[in-house]
């Protein structure tokens, strides 16, 4: 099911759209949980954003599972592009568990929000918000560094 996209491998097409829905998601999410005035235009978004990442890391994740399960040759190579991209997974998951809490809990002017009254808790969910933000663009940026050289590397001239 993850391996092809008609006569592409799957992975190689998805790794394209984590590469855009991650950062764009963690940049609407920090927009939503530190502008306060910008919440209730960006509240939605960085939700359904926040839930698109998970399913683009996971897609990416199993595709490149299986991309690897077809050209078994490639185990070694890819080996810290597949230990970033797991981790990435996992960091997706938490970032889009503390997405979906901000959009429970921090006040808008929207109705049907559960919004925290306490100060100090809506800083706490905003501050977790922001690094784990902050992580997966990292994390996104050094898993696809990884791969780019898994397959870039031995192609390309070192500067």
């Amino acid at each position: 099911m993850f391996e092809r996209f008609g006569n592409l491998p799957l992975h190689v097409l998805v790794i394209h759209l984590a590469v855009v829905v991650l950062p764009v998601s963690a940049l609407t999410a920090m927009a939503f949980v530190a502008v306060p005035k910008w919440r209730r235009l960006l509240r939605w978004p960085a939700l359904v954003l926040g839930v698109g990442a998970l399913i683009c890391a996971f897609v990416a994740k199993k595709s490149g599972d299986a991309f690897v399960a077809a050209l078994p040759q490639l185990r070694q190579l890819v080996a810290v592009h597949r230990s970033r991209g797991n981790l990435l997974l996992w960091l997706v998951l938490a970032f889009t568990i503390l997405v979906v809490a901000a959009f429970l809990l921090l006040p808008t002017t929207g109705k049907g929000v559960v919004a925290l009254n306490s100060r100090p808790l809506q800083l706490l969910v905003t501050a977790a918000v922001v690094v784990m933000a902050v992580v997966v663009i990292y994390q996104t940026i050094i898993t696809g560094d990884a791969g780019a050289k898994a397959v870039w590397g031995s192609i390309l001239p070192n500067k």
